[in-house]
């Protein structure tokens, strides 16, 4: 049995066609004990295109965040009478926290909400790290300003964890084919771990990376035992999932990562506290 996937996403995503009834299926088929649902929630597009005075960037540049926040609240809802004995998990992906954290805040203390995971999918005045054109840019450059920008998302209480730490990397390596250095990075991520865990945060272990080029978990192996070395407890596993087949995908594979590693129980959320699970 699985233990958990506490990252899917549905149509409410503007990168999903995946109908909510399909994704709840799959997952009590998998014999999942605990399922979420986090449907994107972009903060630095948040309200409508004219709050912001700008035009998009491109056809994936959405805008009124607010409007598909609301949309997934009432769907997670009705999610919990198609889960029969599977515990639902009502959540979102919070992308750019940093965007305005007085909103970040407010959104985690919807009481609607039992789990936020906090990512970083773009920097100010880039793209999401998905479009960019690693020819025309520094990826070091890119490196510096991505965990410059988590370090500050790390300090405030607005996530239960922090999504995909490596997220960079799925493109950068994965797809550009651009090796980088992470070791430069070590002690700026150390700092990020340590500010969670002071917190009484966790990180998830995005299993989305075994099934796309890079190969590798989100973060992997020498972080995660970074992490666990720090005193790290609180780990979430999701696949990133946005349609049915990818439910539940890698999480075998994550487990036992996270055993090795040291963790014996992973965990997922209810109210924002913490229900554990034996690994």
């Amino acid at each position: 049995m699985l233990p958990m996937d506490c990252h899917t996403h549905t149509e409410i995503s503007p990168d999903s066609e995946a109908k909510l009834a399909q994704m709840c299926a799959r997952a009590a088929a998998l014999g999942l004990r605990a399922y979420a649902v986090t449907d994107h929630v972009e903060l630095c597009r948040y309200f409508p295109q004219g709050y912001y005075g700008v035009q998009p960037r491109n056809e994936e540049d959405f805008f009124d965040y607010a409007q598909r926040f609301e949309r997934a609240m009432q769907q997670n809802e009705a999610a919990r009478g198609l889960c029969g004995d599977m515990c639902f998990v009502s959540g979102i992906e919070m992308g750019e926290p940093d965007a305005d954290f007085g909103l970040a805040e407010s959104l985690y203390r919807d009481k609607r909400l039992d789990f936020t995971i906090a990512s970083l999918h773009e920097l100010r005045g880039k793209l999401d790290f998905y479009f960019l054109d690693y020819t025309q840019e520094d990826a070091y450059a890119l490196l510096d300003a991505y965990f410059a920008s988590l370090e500050e998302i790390s300090r405030h209480d607005c996530y239960d964890v922090l999504g995909h730490l490596t997220y960079p990397l799925r493109y950068i390596e994965g797809e550009a084919g651009i090796r980088v250095d992470l070791g430069r990075y070590e002690e700026r991520i150390a700092q990020i771990l340590r500010n969670a865990i002071t917190r009484g945060r966790g990180i998830e272990l995005n299993t989305s990376g075994y099934r796309q080029r890079y190969g590798k978990p989100l973060p992997g192996e020498r972080l995660l035992r970074l992490y666990r070395d720090l005193g790290g407890t609180i780990l979430t596993l999701g696949s990133d999932a946005h349609r049915p087949e990818d439910v539940g995908a890698g999480i075998a594979q994550g487990a036992a990562l996270a055993a090795s590693c040291g963790f014996d129980r992973v965990c997922y959320f209810l109210r924002h506290e913490p229900h554990w699970i034996e690994l």
